[in-house]
């Protein structure tokens, strides 16, 4: 009789689960990702592999040059992922994607998420950005709709809102952020990225801004504002990649004026060195900041 999920204890329920996200996502699975990720011994991550092969027998192939385990073109997910917790592993780098549909401690809930990403399309995304390859994407542009592109998947970014892929565009040839729910149709191009197309090359990525923010000059009482941000003598010194430092501000409605004239109301927050902005290319999304909107790459 064929394995089936329910027949695993939990504890190995949630070793496939890591295996299967892993193998995925990142298109690439080694028997030491299991060891290291649970502390178990060799012996015990073959008889996981066994078991998932036998639960989906066409799903792995093993790569004897790579001396790993890759997913097939007839891949078929074993397990359900939510995308919130696949994201939050990609970007926290710990937890196990899988929905264990757990109760909870304590009543708790937040605003929600209105946007998901469809997983195939983020695992065609994270297998580039993982292998270094090339992608041919459709992609729906607010400003020119839709297009063939050609992009090299570099980093994942979160604005708070929605999820980004930072890539370089073979066609404009500059780095640019690419909202992953407007991609669709993504093929794998079987060659590598070139060095200028990698991240070490993205400038306004590698740069680092710092941000001195502080309450609103015009609020009556600062100190509330220096509460909620639990700020230091009245500031609260932050550091972002200049890629993303844009999208920073924006979230938290951070005026960016020099003389701070947006509305207190709805801007608790001032940027203090506005002219750490010069030359940063995300800093057209921060409030009031008047230097014209990037064309495409914030589409």
């Amino acid at each position: 009789m064929k394995l089936d999920v329910s027949q695993l204890s939990q504890s190995q329920r949630e070793r496939l689960a890591y295996l299967e996200m892993r193998a995925f996502f990142t298109g690439v699975l080694r028997k030491t990702d299991i060891e290291a990720r649970f502390g178990v011994k060799p012996a015990a991550v073959s008889r996981d592999l066994a078991a998932y092969r036998e639960l989906a027998s066409e799903n792995l192939e093993y790569d004897p040059g790579g001396k790993c385990y890759r997913p097939t073109d007839q891949f078929a997910a074993v397990f359900s992922f939510s995308a919130d917790r696949v994201l939050s592993w990609l970007l926290q780098g710990f937890g196990d994607g899988i929905e264990l549909r757990l109760k909870k401690a304590a009543p708790c809930e937040g605003p929600g998420n209105l946007v998901r990403p469809d997983l195939d399309v983020l695992a065609s995304v994270t297998r580039a950005l993982c292998g270094g390859k090339p992608l041919k994407v459709s992609y729906l542009s607010l400003t020119s709709g839709p297009s063939s592109r050609v992009i090299v998947p570099v980093a994942l970014a979160d604005n708070g809102l929605r999820w980004h892929v930072r890539a370089y565009d073979r066609v404009r040839q500059r780095f640019s952020d690419f909202v992953l729910t407007r991609i669709d149709k993504v093929d794998m191009l079987d060659e590598s990225a070139e060095e200028h197309e990698l991240l070490p090359a993205d400038e306004q990525w590698v740069r680092i801004v710092d941000l001195e923010v502080v309450p609103h000059p015009d609020i009556e009482w600062p100190q509330a504002v220096e509460a909620d941000y639990s700020m230091e003598s009245g500031v609260l010194k932050l550091r972002a990649r200049a890629a993303l430092a844009g999208y920073v501000l924006r979230r938290w409605s951070i005026d960016s004026t020099p003389d701070h004239s947006l509305d207190k109301a709805s801007h608790h927050l001032w940027l203090r060195n506005t002219q750490t902005l010069y030359g940063v290319e995300s800093a057209a999304l921060a409030p009031g900041y008047t230097k014209a909107v990037p064309d495409e790459g914030m589409a």
